[in-house]
């Protein structure tokens, strides 16, 4: 039997074994789709359920918030919101009626419908009665009749809810029953399989290793350096084995010949290479000769040694072409041995020349002639005469003598070279004639001469050209005229802009200036009304306090995104790089976004890949700055599923990126045709007056632009539904050595970061704070600022109370002056003041010129000074710092971090 039909039936039993098995799997698997879909089923009609009590309640809570007699619009709001709750109730029931057909499951549903109406119409008697203003009668049909309805619906509810969770139990356990029988069928059919295979295995194997022995033995004694004398192999089976016994002896005498066959071809190529090499040698040396002697001189002396010629002479054809001149020998100085010349068909030589083909002698009589050596003189053996042609002309002939036979390699290298130098020879000829040319052109130079009248002629006419080119010079130069006033004209336009540039700079300042001040005692107040250190407010006006401040907030952010467009469109926005950790940069989003990611119910995913560096050089404020701006966008679009922030290695075509931080959502998604536009500066990828997303369109412009200021750049791949994904590529700038600082300066540094890291966090964070770490960070905080004397100058009375009123909440001592002249007297009559704060912009006397009058008062030189202002414009902390301020802060004051500064200066 052959190996094949031995396999086949190994194979086809285990195969057999498999369908059967796979048959009865497919029956359980089946049973188990069947258990699965029943429990899903009734998974829908548990939630079906959930959804009616959920909403019972959802209305029970909007007809209570009617009847507390609210505003217009909340009652509005309250009326839609319940009925749309009764009609989730309806269709709940609906879905729940045409789903479960079972007889109990529908007298429960009869019953909630009945009960359904009935509360529906007691609700629209309630309603009547609240138009009436009988909102007595209301709260007692609401809390008795109601209250029932809702009660009995609820149970009504709670039973179907206990119908669909037993259906679901039974039918889970019908399913891990029908596992179980499948695994342990599975098993049976395992251990089988694998008891037949192993059978099959060693049956086959044992019938095949006898026959494999002896062809292995045979073909380990293999020498294959010596592969023209292989071994043959002798087996008599007519199996597989056979075949390849027969393959093997058939290959064995296929290499053999093949090792015959590559001898020859690698003497061939030797020969070849050897031919090569010494044509080229021969070639080399043609260049530079340009005389026949030279040529024949050169020729024999290089070419009978290469051949093994002990003599040669070279003939050349003479000018008549009648016969042939010696020109050069080889061991022939003294011109003893040859003859001088030969006619066209006298001798060998002149045969060779006449005929055009090569003579050989290979059977050279004694005293034919004799070659000379110091040791003695010898007659050659074999003669060889050779001529040169060009274009079937012949133009000299070669003959050479030597003891040894002319190998036919030999013949053929000279049959090569003497082709060359025929074309040598006829490229000197041609130079000769050349030279002889140029001799008789110079008899031509007198009938040159005598042309030199038509050439004046000429001249006149060039004359004539060049007034032509002098008129079309003068034009150019009056174009250049005209060209050189309208580059006049392009400067002074160049000039407007640049005035109109620093006109909408400063439009802008006064603007953040004249907005930021109310938004300061806004958002003062606001936070500290929210904070209800008193605990006389309610819920409801802590969180309409909140709102407030929120909004204020809101406006904060788009002014200084406006801001930022404006320093980036005029070329004035800088960048600081320093050492940024990666895994700060994840705590950083994780803190800003993950009660955004609780609050919609979406997934908030932050992942930094395994070969990331643990530190990155760039700027730490930009960066971040770009990612929220990204992240918020993300969070903006999308409703349901993921955000997600990826940093890994870049893989981009542009080898400066190093970095590659991806944010992906699954929101609305973003067309093609919109891609390029949403990163103009007030573009949205839906603009229009019924758009449902909010925005100024600044942020994805302002993260392009600090993208190119960073060295990287921005990218976007969208599908419309199907979510957005933002790349941002950044190069990695070469680590700097940290700077190093005195044990003093850093604890005044460590003050300075924990207020500069405040600004970077959301405002409105310290409001979320729970109430045991506020009250313990309050009861510090007034620690801290009891008994301390506060100086606050400022021209708006409302800064001034919404300042004044933060304090005194801590049992701080506020003086105010409402300008500069009035705070320096006022000043100079309480001298234990132990801080100022200095708003910039006032009249009479501003801020920085009453900075510079205190610092001139030797008592008052160490006193800290901060400045507040609501010009947050780019050189301004440097101004501050140059006038004597110690520190700065802008407007809209966050109460954290003025209260953080404060400490720093007051404990340093």
């Amino acid at each position: 039997m052959k190996f094949k039909t031995k396999l086949y039936v190994g194979f086809g039993f285990l195969f057999a074994l498999f369908i059967v098995s796979y048959l009865i799997l497919m029956v359980m698997l089946n049973e188990l789709s069947h258990n699965t879909k029943v429990a899903v089923k009734n998974y829908e009609m548990l939630d079906l359920a959930n959804t009616i009590r959920n909403e019972l309640n959802a209305f029970s809570r909007d007809s209570r918030g009617m009847s507390a007699n609210p505003p217009e619009d909340l009652y509005k709001q309250f009326e839609k919101n319940k009925e749309q709750a009764f009609r989730n109730v309806n269709e709940a029931i609906e879905s729940l009626e045409k789903l479960d057909k079972r007889e109990k499951s529908q007298q429960l549903i009869q019953q909630l419908k009945i009960t359904g109406k009935e509360y529906h119409d007691l609700e629209e008697e309630m309603d009547a009665l609240r138009l009436a203003g009988e909102f007595f009668e209301v709260d007692d049909r609401f809390w008795y009749e109601s209250l029932d309805l809702r009660e009995r619906m609820s149970e009504l509810a709670g039973e179907l809810q206990t119908i669909q969770k037993k259906t679901i139990d039974k039918e889970l356990k019908q399913s891990v029953q029908t596992y179980k029988r499948a695994n342990q069928m599975i098993f049976i059919y395992v251990l089988a399989g694998f008891l037949a295979g192993v059978v099959m295995t060693i049956w086959i194997l044992r019938s095949v290793t006898r026959n494999l022995n002896k062809v292995t033995s045979v073909m380990t004694k293999v020498d294959f350096s010596q592969s023209d004398q292989l071994p043959r192999i002798e087996v008599m089976t007519k199996d597989e084995i056979g075949e390849i016994a027969v393959a093997f002896n058939e290959m064995a005498q296929s290499l053999e010949e093949h090792a015959m066959e590559e001898k020859k071809l690698k003497i061939e190529a030797e020969d070849q290479s050897w031919l090569n090499k010494k044509i080229a040698s021969i070639a080399n040396m043609y260049p530079g000769i340009d005389d026949l002697e030279t040529l024949a001189r050169l020729f024999i002396t290089k070419v009978a040694p290469i051949v093994g010629a002990d003599y040669g002479v070279f003939y050349m054809k003479d000018r008549n072409g009648e016969g042939l001149q010696k020109l050069a020998a080889y061991a022939d100085y003294d011109r003893e041995i040859g003859k001088e010349s030969f006619r066209l068909g006298e001798g060998i030589v002149g045969q060779c020349a006449k005929e055009n083909r090569i003579i050989y002698l290979d059977q050279v009589p004694p005293g034919y002639i004799q070659i000379k050596s110091g040791l003695g003189t010898a007659p050659p053996a074999h003669v060889l005469v050779i001529p040169a042609e060009f274009h079937g002309e012949v133009l000299a002939v070669v003959e050479l003598a030597s003891f040894e036979t002319f190998s036919s390699l030999e013949q053929k290298f000279l049959l090569e070279i003497m082709r060359t130098v025929g074309v040598n020879i006829n490229s000197i000829l041609r130079h000769m004639q050349v030279e002889k040319l140029l001799g008789e052109s110079q008899m031509l130079t007198e009938e040159l001469q005598s042309q030199s009248e038509e050439l004046q002629l000429q001249q006149e006419e060039l004359r004539t050209v060049n007034e032509q080119l002098e008129e079309q010079y003068e034009q150019s130069e009056q174009k250049t005229k005209e060209l050189e006033k309208i580059k006049d004209m392009l400067e002074e336009k160049a000039q407007q802009l640049l005035a109109s540039s620093q006109y909408k700079s400063e439009f802008l300042a006064n603007m953040s200036h004249e907005l930021r001040t109310p938004l300061n005692s806004l958002l003062i107040l606001a936070q500290m009304l929210a904070e209800n250190a008193s605990g006389t407010l309610t819920p409801k006006q802590v969180e309409y306090a909140r709102t407030i401040f929120s909004s204020g907030n809101d406006l904060l952010h788009l002014i200084n995104d406006i801001l930022d467009i404006a320093k980036i469109e005029a070329g004035k926005m800088e960048v600081v790089f320093e050492n940024v950790k990666i895994n700060e940069i994840k705590e950083f989003i994780q803190s800003q976004f993950a009660p955004i990611a609780r609050m919609k119910q979406v997934q908030l995913h932050v992942q930094l890949a395994p070969d990331l560096p643990e530190v990155i050089h760039t700027d730490k404020q930009r960066l971040q700055q770009v990612l929220k701006n990204l992240l918020s966008n993300a969070f903006k679009f999308t409703e349901h599923g993921s955000v997600s922030l990826m940093i890994q290695k870049a893989e981009s075509e542009h080898p400066d990126v190093e970095l590659a931080f991806i944010v992906q959502d699954t929101g609305i998604g973003i067309s093609k045709e919109k891609q390029e536009s949403i990163f103009d500066a007030f573009k949205q990828a839906d603009g229009t007056i019924s758009r449902k997303y909010g925005g100024t369109g600044l942020g994805l412009s302002i993260s392009r632009e600090i993208a190119h200021l960073l060295g990287g750049f921005i990218e976007v791949e969208s599908i419309e539904q199907s979510g957005s994904t933002f790349t941002l590529y950044l190069p990695n700038y070469r680590k700097i050595k940290p700077f190093q600082r005195s044990l003093p300066e850093m604890e005044a540094a460590a003050g300075l970061a924990e207020a500069a890291d405040s600004m970077l966090v959301d405002t409105a964070k310290p409001l979320l704070k729970p109430d045991g770490v506020k009250e313990k960070q309050l009861s510090r905080r007034k620690e801290l600022l009891r008994g301390k004397q506060i100086l606050i100058v400022d021209d708006d009375m409302r800064n001034i109370f919404a300042l004044t009123t933060a304090l005194e909440g801590y049992e701080v001592d506020v003086l105010f002056a409402e300008n500069g002249k009035e705070g320096i007297t006022l000043l100079q009559q309480n001298p234990g003041v132990d801080l100022i704060l200095m708003d910039i912009m006032m009249p009479e006397m501003n801020g920085f010129e009453a900075i510079q009058a205190i610092r001139q008062m030797p008592e008052f030189q160490r006193l800290p000074i901060i400045a507040l202002t609501a010009k947050a414009m780019k050189n301004d902390r440097k101004q501050c710092i140059e006038a004597g301020a110690s520190d700065y802060i802008s407007k809209p004051v966050n109460l954290e971090q003025l209260f953080s500064i404060m400490q720093v200066w007051l404990y340093r």
